[in-house]
């Protein structure tokens, strides 16, 4: 692994530099192969292992934690920064180079009192769903292992502390602007500092100049907008939309109490810690604007504010057409030339039946899938069973085949929402009994679900009890932020 450290030579005062402490009895609990192929790993090996545990130095690695600020769940904290999280350099490879970091590393100044450790559970589910979301076509960061040991760690009870390795396109937040913003933090050159860096690294072919400001924000606004559609249309929930979770690049990024949608419900809660539901599933495309006002804020020193709200004046238009895009393949929907008129009237027609679904509390995941076995031509649909309210269905469902048109090659059509509409999804019951099985000793639940949500629009036989409804006690979980 080979690491250059441009973040740590060209911004020392972002950050601060910390050396993670090590945890006793490192082990592999989880590896991701298509993760280590983007920097140049071919296989994990005991000396990795020892270096990314913290039990030995990795070659050519800074360690540092960085400094931000940021808004949680509404209201502004002055300093957060990096409380669990090391970053060792940029690691080279055949796409670019990416942020190593061990989450779960030890205290760093940021650590707010804590322990800067991880617990396995949610390095585990942190994994999982990195890997889940990027086969699922999810802009999102990666997860490179899970690394285990038998350090005991306190939360509500007595755990293990674990080591989620995390690579990233950047670590660069909304909260580092928020940071900076502040004329005693050195605003605006070190905003202005911050940017320069941020688009060379990240968006060489725009200029830092006044018209590569406003072209850059422009970019990082649509760039939300379209991971934020991504999420709608796939059922994820974040949980915790906090501006120093919202990555420039438009990743998903800083998974806690997340989850995948089991029953359908616009007002689905999934942070044991919020519940008025600001981050409800349902209020995600709202706080994403939200959040980009923040960072227009924080900006407004060094780029004009007519620049900033024309950008943000474009987040609806590319969410809504994002959102019409994958929702459109989802129900095997064509479109030529895209009028206002005709998205209106799919907008109606989407929001119809995700409306019928809530009230027949129906499967978000499992009903898409369904279309793989619709025959779009017939009378009547194999959907049309899954309701309990059929006369709503079938109005719906009349409406729909006269926007879908005849459909010439069936088998066809029926392929191709196989290759949208995943059957399987990081539903997280299955999360919590493959912990429940590394608790016990047992990595195969882990590897098999691991392996399943590779391949995610696959039938996998052989895993297809992993995409069934969940038992009554893994129906709508809700996860705590206690990691």
């Amino acid at each position: 692994m080979q690491l250059k450290q441009d973040f740590f030579e060209q911004l020392p005062e972002f950050y601060s530099q910390v050396f993670p402490l090590g945890i006793s009895n490192p082990h592999w609990l989880a590896w991701s192969q298509d993760a280590a192929d983007l920097i140049n790993i071919d296989a994990p090996s005991e000396a990795l292992l020892q270096g990314l545990s913290a039990n030995a130095a990795v070659d050519g690695a800074s360690y540092y934690a960085q400094v931000y600020s940021g808004h949680q769940f509404g209201g502004y904290s002055p300093q957060l920064g990096d409380g669990r999280s090391i970053i060792l350099g940029e690691a080279l490879g055949p796409q670019g180079a990416w942020d190593v970091a061990l989450k779960g590393g030890g205290p760093t100044p940021y650590s707010r009192h804590g322990d800067g450790r991880a617990v396995m559970r949610s390095a585990v589910r942190e994994f999982l769903v990195s890997e889940a979301l990027h086969h699922l076509h999810v802009p999102t960061t990666r997860a490179l292992a899970v690394i285990g040991s038998d350090l005991p760690v306190w939360r509500e009870t007595q755990e293990t502390a674990a080591i989620t390795v995390r690579l990233a396109k950047s670590h660069i937040r909304f909260g580092h602007f928020e940071y900076f913003c502040h004329s005693e933090r050195g605003a605006p050159d070190k905003l202005t500092q911050l940017l320069n860096f941020t688009i060379k690294q990240h968006y060489p072919e725009l200029s830092c100049d006044a018209a590569g400001y406003k072209a850059w924000f422009t970019r990082v606004v649509a760039n939300t907008a379209k991971m934020i559609a991504h999420w709608q249309a796939k059922g994820f929930a974040h949980g915790v939309m906090n501006t120093d979770n919202m990555s420039i690049l438009g990743d998903s990024f800083d998974f806690g109490p997340f989850a995948f949608l089991d029953t359908f419900k616009e007002d689905f809660i999934c942070n044991h810690s919020d519940p008025e539901g600001r981050y409800a599933f349902g209020q995600q495309p709202g706080i994403g604007l939200w959040n980009l006002q923040r960072l227009a804020q924080a900006l407004s020193p060094i780029i004009p504010s007519d620049d900033l709200v024309a950008a943000l004046n474009q987040y609806q238009v590319v969410l809504v057409q994002e959102y019409l895009t994958l929702m459109r393949a989802k129900f095997g929907l064509v479109v030529g030339d895209s009028t206002e008129a005709q998205d209106n009237l799919d907008l109606e027609l989407m929001g119809g039946f995700t409306r019928l679904m809530e009230r027949n509390q129906l499967d978000y995941t499992n009903t898409w899938r369904r279309f793989g076995s619709v025959d779009p031509n017939a009378n009547t649909s194999a959907l049309r069973d899954d309701f309990i309210d059929v006369n709503g269905f079938d109005t719906w469902y009349q409406a729909y085949q006269q926007r879908l048109g005849k459909v010439v090659d069936v088998a066809q059509w029926q392929a191709e929402r196989n290759q949208v509409n995943p059957k399987y999804i990081l539903r997280n019951y299955l999360a919590q009994e493959a912990i429940v099985a590394v608790e016990e000793g047992n990595l195969t639940p882990l590897h098999e679900l691991q392996q399943v949500l590779k391949n995610p629009f696959n039938e996998q036989a052989e895993f297809a009890h992993l995409a069934k409804r969940p038992p009554d006690w893994g129906q709508g979980l809700i996860m705590s932020c206690s990691s």
